[in-house]
């Protein structure tokens, strides 16, 4: 995700990019600068001065723990342009149990969903447990059997939700928004599997859902009437299961569909991004629906 969003954004005119890098790590070639940071270090203090020099900051972070609040949190404060979502937005879309009652309220299809601490008595069949600000699939588990769920739970009451598992495909959307209009990018297929109980993403094909648009789209204006604070880039998980949608997360950040995107779409993400965000009027160009297959190692254009 980075790499591909420093490419991108070194590829739009005037702009001078400086990115913070673990020592341990090669640095990215695609920046005019790079801060190597090593253990000793308070890389929160070099964010700060990091943001602080800046005009604008792309901030690529967890919702887990609060981290990416947090960093927005600290721009914000230095009254810095945020080329994301307000910290108010992060921390509704950024636990799972707010983002259910904001869908429930605002009728977006979703699945039940349960407080670990507050389970319904008499639970039968198939249960996802996932933590309450988990990205991607981190401690994430599958239970066919309801007290093995429960014993999984212990130490995690106050931490997770529960969910029936849903049958279907696992897709997902990329978005723009601001000021709670969306500009659906890219309809993408997830290839999720489950291994003794766990979950892991194995990759995608970036509009491998693309039938899907229109829908897609509905559901993308419906998300950003719900969260009219979400801004920037968005990519938002779902199942479609024979023509019901259930809108399972949204992700007020960069997500892994963001390394295909520029393939996907024809154009460059990053000017896409800084005209939303510096021009008032902000006008979708024309964009191409190619399919790119995202795999751990590469994404390749297949059409």
């Amino acid at each position: 995700m980075r790499d591909a969003a420093l490419y991108d954004f070194a590829q739009t005119p005037a702009v001078e990019i400086v990115v913070t890098c673990d020592q341990r790590l090669a640095a990215p070639f695609e920046a005019h600068q790079v801060l190597m940071v090593d253990e000793q270090q308070d890389i929160w203090v070099l964010w700060e001065q990091c943001i602080a020099a800046s005009d604008a900051v792309l901030l690529i972070a967890p919702e887990t723990g609060g981290v990416l609040e947090k960093l927005t949190l600290l721009a914000e404060k230095l009254n810095k342009l945020v080329l994301g979502s307000s910290a108010s937005a992060i921390k509704l879309a950024g636990d799972k149990w707010l983002t259910y009652q904001s869908f429930i309220s605002h009728h977006i299809p979703t699945l039940d969903t349960y407080l670990a601490n507050a389970l319904p008595n008499g639970m039968k069949g198939v249960y996802i447990a996932k933590s309450r600000d988990g990205a991607g699939c981190d401690d994430m588990a599958y239970f066919e059997d309801s007290q093995l769920l429960k014993g999984w739970l212990q130490g995690r009451e106050h931490t997770h939700i529960v969910q029936p598992y849903q049958t279907g495909d696992a897709a997902s959307f990329s978005m723009l928004c601001k000021n709670g209009k969306a500009y659906l990018l890219s309809c993408n297929r997830q290839h999720i599997e489950i291994n003794a109980q766990q979950f892991s993403y194995r990759g995608g094909v970036m509009n491998g859902m693309d039938e899907n648009r229109e829908a897609f789209n509905e559901l993308a204006q419906k998300i950003v009437q719900a969260m009219p604070n979400l801004a920037g880039y968005i990519g938002v998980d779902l199942i479609v299961h024979q023509g019901e949608f259930f809108v399972l997360e949204v992700n007020p950040r960069l997500t892994t569909s963001y390394v295909a995107l520029h393939q996907a779409c024809g154009c460059n993400p990053a000017q896409m991004l800084l005209d939303l965000f510096y021009n008032e009027a902000f006008r979708m160009p024309e964009i191409a629906h190619h399919k790119v297959e995202i795999s751990i190692n590469a994404a390749v254009l297949t059409d």
